[in-house]
């Protein structure tokens, strides 16, 4: 990846306030990822919490917001504008599954009971919304959208190959009249060809967040300008 161009950023990514802003986005995915994957991790079945697109979402999250950090302390000048767009597209997924799955009934979606509140809000409203107030209104991640799009096709492909090949044969729960392992207990109710069509419609749906983020920052910029970052010494 090469230098990411001055006329990135939407906001001066040095000021003070944004890496307040940053530290602060950054420390909780920290102490969320060091909760989910350690504190609070069940590593009884295979795959762990890994089971979960919420996790993968989470760790994409904290490594975004780590290279954000990176960016306003001049510890990088990496691009990590396709990265930053996948993870903000991801998250508007995870939103939107789990919260249209929960309000039909929150069985749905968590196998092993109610979760702890702040964790259930952190993990599928926060810390997205977090994330995506940096991708938009300070780092204008999206801009040429082939980059992003390959890498979004390449997450939803491995999510599905693991939870497929390797998290349902190796797990015997939750179970359901159709299939058994699946992380997430409705897909366990549907067939295969039921499951294709879910993760086809789930890729499409991915796809068309990118659009709107990629118009959102569009939008942005036209509407607020661009920011040149200051340069290291």
């Amino acid at each position: 990846m090469g230098v990411p161009p001055a006329e990135r950023y939407l906001a001066d990514p040095h000021r003070r306030g944004v890496i307040v802003w940053r530290w602060a986005v950054f420390l909780l995915a920290a102490g969320y990822c060091i909760y989910q994957l350690a504190i609070n991790a069940d590593y009884g079945q295979p795959g762990g919490p890994f089971r979960f697109l919420t996790i993968w979402a989470l760790v994409m999250s904290f490594w975004a917001a780590s290279r954000m950090l990176a960016i306003s302390e001049r510890r990088t000048e990496t691009d990590w504008s396709a990265f930053v767009a996948v993870t903000a597209v991801v998250n508007a997924l995870v939103v939107l599954l789990y919260w249209r799955l929960w309000f039909q009934d929150p069985a749905l979606v968590n196998s092993n009971g109610p979760v702890v509140w702040h964790q259930e809000y952190y993990l599928h409203l926060v810390g997205p919304v977090l994330q995506w107030i940096d991708a938009l209104f300070v780092y204008g991640a999206i801009r040429a959208l082939w980059r992003p799009a390959l890498g979004l096709a390449a997450v939803i492909a491995a999510y599905i190959a693991w939870i497929e090949f390797f998290v349902s044969p190796l797990n015997d729960f939750p179970y359901g009249d159709e299939a058994t392992g699946f992380p997430y207990p409705f897909l366990n109710s549907l067939t295969f060809d039921g499951r294709v069509e879910f993760y086809l419609t789930t890729t499409l749906t991915g796809f068309v967040f990118l659009g709107l983020f990629g118009s959102a920052a569009w939008g942005m910029r036209r509407l607020g300008g661009v920011q040149r970052p200051a340069r290291s010494a």
